[in-house]
């Protein structure tokens, strides 16, 4: 999961719920188009290349998040701000 809400609202304890992208390290997902974002192995300690699904965009508990792994690349968010702005027909 990438986390891409505020961080007032991450920060904020009384805030339960976190906004995030799933990721997957399936191929076939990769060629889906403008709303997946490849991201490389190695980027946020990700064991193989992978990609995040900006068209799954969802709400968490915070408490289903229990441990950070890394975090990825400002070039690789910006491609993730692109393809959630494609998702939601965003400017």
């Amino acid at each position: 999961m990438i986390l891409v809400s505020h961080d007032g609202f991450n920060q904020t304890p009384a805030w339960r719920s976190i906004i995030v992208v799933p990721i997957s390290t399936s191929a076939s997902q990769i060629k889906r188009g403008l709303t997946v974002v490849e991201i490389p192995g190695g980027a946020a300690s990700l064991p193989k290349t992978s990609c995040a699904l900006c068209h799954q965009v969802t709400t968490l508990d915070r408490a289903k998040l229990t441990k950070r792994i890394g975090a990825l690349p400002p070039e690789v968010l910006r491609e993730v701000e692109g393809g959630l702005k494609a998702a939601m027909d965003l400017d």
